[in-house]
C-alpha cells in the first residue's frame, strides 16, 4: 500500500488543480516597483530539473551581467536566494554537487541516509507534521554557504513564491527570514512539511504560481522566464508508470497548465524551457546531466543577452 503522505499528495493535487488558475494573490509585503529594473528573472519550479537554473545564471556571470530582480518558486527560490545572496553560479553548482553525493536515487538516500553527507541528518522523516521528509537539515546546509539570513541582506531584490494551504492563495515573501521563506516555497505537499508563517500555513508555490513571471513585469524593461517544469517520459507500450512517477507527473501537468495560462496573459520577453530528460523530482545527484542538457537553452539566453547588451543599465553592469 502506498505511504499515506503520497496518497495525501495525490488528493491535494486533485483538489487544487481545477481551481489553481483562479487563485488570488496575498502579498506579505508589497514589493517596491523598481523604476531602474533592466532585467527581471523568473526562476520556475521543477525539482531537480531546476538545477538548469544554474546554467542560466552562469551565462550572466560569464557576460559580467546580473538580473536586476529575481522571483523564484520552489527550486527557483532555492537557487534564486543563493544567487541573490552573492554566490556565483559556479559556487551554487559546487554546493549542489556536494549535496547530491553518490549516484543512488535521491529519495532513497533521503529516507535511508545512504549518502556521503549523512543525509539522515540532513533530511529527517517528519510524518507527524504533514510531510514525509523534514527539510530543516537541508535548509541549514544551504544557510552555511552564505551569511545572508534576511531578505534585507541580499544583493539582488528577491521575491519568493509560496501558497497558503488554507486559502489556496499565492503568497509573495520578500521580507523577514530568508531561508524560512525558501523552505515554504519548496514544501511539496505530502513530501515536505508545510511552514507556518503568521496566519499562513505555506506549501510549495508551484501549486499556484510555478513560474512567477508576472511578478517582474511592473518596472522591468525586460522579463526573462526559465521554465523547468519537466517532461514525462513515455514507458514501453506494456509498461505502466510507477506510482511516484504518476503522482509527481500529475503535479507537473498542473504546473504546465498554469504556466501556459501565465504566458498567455503576460508573455515574457524571453521564455526559456530547457529540455531535461531522465531526471526525477529529487535526482539532485544528476547535476552534471542536467547542466549538460541545459546547454542549448543557455546558448539561447546568451544570444539574447548579447543582442541586448548595449541597452543594459546600471543593474547589468559588471559586478
Amino acid at each position: 500500500m502506498p505511504p499515506r503522505p503520497f496518497l495525501a499528495t495525490l488528493l491535494l493535487l486533485v483538489v487544487l488543480a481545477p481551481d489553481a488558475h483562479v487563485a488570488a494573490e496575498t502579498v506579505e509585503s508589497a514589493a517596491s516597483e523598481a523604476t531602474d529594473c533592466e532585467i527581471g528573472l523568473a526562476l520556475g519550479s521543477g525539482g531537480a530539473a531546476g538545477l538548469a537554473h544554474i546554467a542560466m545564471l552562469n551565462v550572466f556571470d560569464e557576460l559580467g551581467l546580473r538580473p536586476s530582480r529575481i522571483a523564484g518558486t520552489s527550486i527557483g527560490a532555492v537557487i534564486g536566494a543563493l544567487y541573490a545572496a552573492g554566490l556565483d553560479a559556479d559556487s551554487i553548482e559546487t554546493l549542489f554537487a556536494e549535496f547530491g553525493g553518490s549516484g543512488l536515487d535521491a529519495l532513497s538516500r533521503m529516507i535511508d541516509g545512504d549518502n556521503g553527507l549523512g543525509l539522515r541528518d540532513v533530511l529527517n522523516l517528519d510524518l507527524e507534521h504533514g510531510g514525509l521528509i523534514d527539510p530543516e537539515g537541508f535548509i541549514e546546509f544551504l544557510a552555511t554557504h552564505t551569511e545572508a539570513r534576511d531578505f534585507g541582506d541580499l544583493r539582488i531584490p528577491l521575491e519568493v513564491i509560496a501558497t497558503d494551504y488554507w486559502t489556496g492563495e499565492t503568497v509573495v515573501l520578500d521580507e523577514g527570514p530568508l531561508f524560512e521563506a525558501v523552505e515554504a516555497s519548496m514544501a511539496v505537499p505530502g513530501l515536505f512539511s508545510p511552514v507556518r508563517r503568521g496566519a499562513h500555513m505555506l506549501i510549495d508555490g508551484g501549486t499556484t504560481r510555478p513560474l512567477p513571471l508576472d511578478r517582474l513585469r511592473a518596472g522591468c524593461a525586460r522579463v526573462i522566464a526559465v521554465d523547468v517544469s519537466g517532461a514525462r517520459p513515455r514507458p514501453g507500450d506494456q509498461a505502466a508508470a510507477e506510482f511516484s512517477d504518476l503522482l509527481f507527473g500529475s503535479f507537473e501537468l498542473m504546473q504546465q497548465a498554469l504556466i501556459a495560462d501565465a504566458r498567455f496573459r503576460d508573455p515574457p520577453d524571453l521564455y526559456i524551457k530547457p529540455e531535461i530528460h531522465d531526471v526525477r523530482l529529487l535526482h539532485f545527484n544528476r547535476i552534471e546531466s542536467v547542466l549538460a542538457q541545459s546547454a542549448p537553452a543557455a546558448a539561447e539566453l546568451r544570444a539574447y543577452l548579447e543582442a541586448h547588451r548595449n541597452e543594459q543599465g546600471p543593474d547589468g553592469a559588471n559586478r
